[in-house]
This record gives structure tokens, C-alpha cells and sequence, in this order.
């Protein structure tokens, strides 16, 4: 296996977890999807997030996603999410994911309630402890804690985090990140505003729809970055009735019936999430069907 030098740069795709009708966990497809994915040209994956589903496992099925993922396809390519309430269970989620071989962790600040920069810089310093690298994620629509670039900087210089996975659709942002803290790792968040940053000096995307899509994702990920308009802009343009759904509410349940349109299982959710109304199965079904049609794959 070669070690990845950086393993939350390139394509990393938030993993949707398959479940059986009886919503129990299918380990087994889940394991074939991580290797179909890297198969289609994805760097890696990151299990446990909030299209993992990670809220409602159990923690004994949430530490066997990871190891799953990475006996499947090797620990370097997998970039768990380690969210939890406070911060001595991230941490062990952290050193979770060290033990299972992998190279990198993903977090959200506290979540719980709406942490001031104090208790955010403590939260990180105490994960940080378990010895792997972190990167940040910045979703303050569902933490309702923003991790603005003064504070990105702060954490990145006092040696807390790699990168952040920044969610806000804010391209501005990337900028200022750039000037405050030239060396920390700007990831795209959202699906939707990936054109964008990638020309604005993102190196990696932590995906939703290449789990149903993944061989036009990476190529339009590698344009993007390429600056290679005349080729990007048609793909961004044909994926984006889909890409669109990763920031909605209901993303969980639209990428899964994305996957199962293109072959792949993406199966139920468990509650509290339900099934698709009419209108939105509608959408995703037309978006998905057109998107096949014109031989995305």
C-alpha cells in the first residue's frame, strides 16, 4: 500500500452507509461500494458523517463502518468522521480510527449548543491529542458554531488542524482563508459550489454525489482544478440539478436514491429520516434519469 502524504486532498467521498429493508447495516455492500468508488477514480472515503447516517448507529456498528472501510480499501484512504457531543468521545472516535490504520480524521465543533472561540480551540486541542491529522468541518447552518477564517487561522497556527471542509457556500471565504492562514487545506463541502472553489485554490472535496456518480465527478473535479473551463462547465452544468441536493435538508435521501437509480444500493434511512415526498422523488428521479441518459457515470 502507498501512504497518501496528504489523505484528505483529492475526491473523498462522504460515504452513504447501505441498510437492508430491516435497516440493519449491509457491511458487506458497504465494503464493495468503498472499493467501487476508488475503482471509479476516487481518492478515498469518509465514513461516519452525516450521509453515513453516524448519528443513529450504534458505536459498535459505527467503529465496524471504519474498519470495514479500511480493511476494503486501506486505512490511508480513509477519512472518518469523528462528531460526538463533547470531546473526550472524539477523541476516542479519534484514536478509533488511528488504531484501524487510519490517516486523517474529520470533526465538527461542539454541537451540542453554540460554543464560544474558547471552548472551540479547547475542543479541537483535546482531539488533537490522539495523534492524527484533523481537519476541520465548517457546517454552521447545523452546528450553529462558525468556524470563521480568524478562527480557522488560529487553529491552523497553534498546529490543531490540516484543513476544514468548508460547507457555508460562501466563496468568499475562500479567500479570506487563503490570506489568514496560507497552508491550511481548503476542502470543497458542499456539491454545489464545487466549480467555484476549486478555482478559487480548494485541494480536495469531500463529495456526496459520487456515490452515485463517480466517474464524472472525478472528472469534473480534475478540470475544476485544472482550470479547464471548456471542459468543466458543460459537467458542472449537467451535474448540478443533482449536486444541488447535497445541501438540501433531505440529502441524505436523495443521494441513496440517486445510487439506487444507477445500480448501486443506497437503500433506506433510518429515523428520524423518512422516505422522499412525492414531489422531491420526482425531482431527484428526473435529475438522475437525465443524468444517466447523457451518460454520466
Amino acid at each position: 500500500m502507498t501512504t497518501r502524504v496528504k489523505p484528505w486532498r483529492g475526491v473523498m467521498v462522504a460515504t452513504a452507509l447501505p441498510l437492508r429493508e430491516d435497516l440493519s447495516v449491509d457491511f458487506d455492500a458497504y465494503a464493495e461500494h468503498c472499493r467501487w468508488l476508488v475503482a471509479g477514480g476516487c481518492d478515498g472515503v469518509v465514513p461516519n458523517g452525516s450521509l453515513g447516517e453516524y448519528q443513529t448507529l450504534t458505536p459498535e456498528e459505527r467503529a465496524k463502518v471504519v474498519e470495514t472501510a479500511a480493511a476494503a480499501i486501506g486505512g490511508d484512504r480513509v477519512m472518518p468522521g469523528i462528531a460526538a457531543y463533547g470531546a473526550g468521545e472524539a477523541r476516542r472516535w479519534a484514536e478509533q480510527a488511528r488504531d484501524a490504520g487510519c490517516s486523517a480524521v474529520m470533526l465538527l465543533p461542539p454541537n451540542a449548543y453554540r460554543a464560544d472561540e474558547r471552548i472551540v480551540v479547547e475542543h479541537y486541542r483535546e482531539v488533537a491529542k490522539a495523534g492524527v491529522p484533523v481537519v476541520a468541518y465548517n457546517n454552521p447552518l447545523d452546528t450553529k458554531v462558525d468556524l470563521t477564517p480568524a478562527l480557522l487561522a488560529r487553529l491552523h497556527a497553534e498546529g490543531l488542524i490540516v484543513a476544514v471542509k468548508e460547507f457555508t457556500g460562501d466563496v468568499r471565504r475562500a479567500y479570506e482563508i487563503a490570506e489568514l492562514a496560507p497552508e491550511l487545506d481548503l476542502l470543497v463541502g458542499s456539491d454545489d459550489v464545487l466549480l467555484e472553489l476549486a478555482l478559487a485554490g480548494a485541494v480536495g472535496w469531500v463529495a456526496g454525489y459520487p456515490n452515485a456518480l463517480p466517474e464524472s465527478s472525478v472528472a469534473l473535479y480534475k478540470a475544476a482544478l485544472a482550470g479547464e473551463l471548456t471542459t468543466a462547465l458543460p459537467l458542472y452544468r449537467a451535474l448540478h440539478p443533482l449536486l444541488r441536493w447535497d445541501s438540501k435538508t433531505v440529502f441524505v435521501q436523495a443521494i441513496k436514491l440517486s445510487m439506487d437509480l444507477a445500480g448501486r444500493k443506497g437503500g433506506p434511512c433510518r429515523p428520524p429520516r423518512l422516505p422522499l415526498v412525492a414531489e422531491e422523488e420526482a425531482l431527484v428521479r428526473a435529475a438522475t434519469e437525465k443524468a444517466l441518459a447523457e451518460g454520466l457515470r
